[in-house]
């Protein structure tokens, strides 16, 4: 399985907890995943196409032919590699709820950034 690049916050405590949650329960799988942390790294994101901002607000995962998928799309992907994460993956796809969770994620993200006087 070709490798996928995680851009996420390594100045969250929370997103690190998530990324250590991630490797146990996938396993061997986690070796297909190269966890980047964004901190510092301005310049190269914006060369692949990755607003800092953004990156710091939404989950950005590059898939192996180079493709960069944002917010939910970055998680079903990440997820939809582990046999255990799988169905919340599904989840996280349904039409319906995808707009509520959408709204959620980016209300948490933008609230922890805020109380941490990062946004």
């Amino acid at each position: 399985m070709a490798k996928l690049k995680v851009y996420y916050d390594g100045a969250c405590p929370r997103c690190i907890a998530d990324r250590r949650r991630y490797e146990r329960l996938s396993g061997e799988h986690s070796k297909t995943v190269e966890w980047l942390d964004i901190s510092g790294r301005d310049e190269e994101l914006r060369r692949i196409g990755i607003d800092p901002y953004q990156a710091l607000t939404e989950l950005h995962v590059q898939d192996e032919q180079g493709h960069i998928h944002r917010e939910l799309d970055a998680y079903i992907l990440l997820m939809g590699r582990t046999r255990s994460l799988k169905p919340l993956a599904w989840l996280l796809g349904l039409p319906g709820l995808r707009p509520l969770l959408s709204w959620g994620y980016r209300h948490w993200v933008l609230r922890r950034l805020r109380r941490s006087g990062r946004l």
